[in-house]
């Protein structure tokens, strides 16, 4: 076979192809050429009150600008000071979101990263923080969802069967790390 029929062939290809799609409904061809939608996350500090709303592309994350308003958005309140947070943390919020059906809700923020010295001080004061927590190294986030069981929150974080799920059901509490994959009840 020569190299114009090979070429020839992909062109009858592709016109099947196109005369196939314009067969189908209306709806269908625009399913086929339609982009996603973005994704949106949106957090609240319930210690601050600030709030923060990016989109971020599944492939390419968020930009470093806007993971550098993450950082702060996440940092230990008690002290300000921040650190650069694991990015696979907020993909990671926006899949528990995304699991529970929700699109563009708020996620209330408890605890992001924390110092070590403020570290120290809370497991001082409760057997429910570890004194290697991985809130030291921006790895990990406490956090409810307003108007959500928090069985259902917590449920949604394991079915991803990544990282670190913590259920805190009296402190109205969920946390979820980038670290090994396991799971436990606290208080």
């Amino acid at each position: 076979m020569t190299e114009i029929n090979h070429s020839r062939r992909k062109w009858l290809s592709l016109g099947g192809i196109v005369l196939g799609a314009a067969t189908l409904a209306p709806n269908s061809v625009l399913a086929v050429v339609s982009t996603p939608k973005p994704r949106i996350l949106r957090l609240r500090s319930i210690n601050t009150g600030e709030t923060f709303s990016s989109e971020f592309s599944a492939g390419k994350g968020f930009s470093s600008a806007t993971m550098q308003k993450l950082n702060w958005f996440m940092r230990d309140w008690h002290v300000n000071r921040s650190r650069a947070m694991d990015p696979n943390l907020f993909t990671k919020l926006y899949n528990i979101q995304s699991g529970l059906g929700l699109r563009n809700t708020e996620i209330l923020v408890i605890s992001g990263y924390r110092t070590q010295a403020t570290n120290n001080r809370m497991h001082r004061r409760s057997r429910g923080v570890a004194s290697n927590s991985y809130h030291i190294k921006g790895q990990a986030v406490d956090f409810r969802i307003e108007g959500v069981p928090l069985a259902k929150v917590k449920s949604a974080a394991e079915h991803l069967h990544n990282g670190g799920v913590g259920y805190y059901p009296r402190s109205n509490f969920v946390h979820v790390d980038t670290g090994p994959v396991r799971t436990w009840r606290g208080s």
